[in-house]
């Protein structure tokens, strides 16, 4: 075969440092539109990019040549400048880590509709624990004292 093709589809979850709510309801629009832009800039496809105050969520499609751990550190890092820069948010700062999980083709819809209803999700269960479900639904093992930094 002359050609490479992938489908590496990420629901990729972080929140800001500590949860602190600093990206405010006015603000969300904008960044998650600036993040959708720093995505396609990187050769990613965002589908869907939504979240709440405290934290993100994205779901995007890479590249064969795209890790996913450099498209975290790239949209994390140039949105974080972009805050810092253009809106004045100098105390601004994404947490280190992230969760990314893998969504197949049939999950995408589910997908983009949770990432979409964030808000209304979040009235019932706060960032930590819908963190922690994802761990466990993808049985990923993880150690707590250690989860949040």
């Amino acid at each position: 075969m002359s050609h490479t093709y992938s489908s590496a589809l990420f629901h990729c979850v972080f929140s800001t440092s500590e949860r602190r709510k600093t990206i405010s309801p006015d603000l969300q629009p904008e960044l998650w539109a600036y993040i959708g832009g720093i995505a396609r800039q990187h050769a990613m496809k965002p589908l869907a990019i939504g979240g709440t105050e405290d934290h993100a969520h994205l779901l995007l499609a890479l590249s064969a040549t795209m890790p996913v751990s450099e498209a975290m550190r790239t949209i994390k890092s140039v949105s974080s400048q972009w805050l810092h820069e253009t809106k004045g948010e100098r105390l601004f700062a994404w947490q280190e880590g992230y969760g990314a999980f893998s969504v197949g083709e049939s999950q995408i819809s589910a997908t983009i509709a949770y990432i979409q209803r964030q808000k209304e999700h979040h009235a019932c269960r706060d960032f930590q624990q819908e963190f922690l479900a994802f761990l466990k639904k993808h049985r990923i093992e993880y150690d707590p004292r250690y989860v949040w930094g």
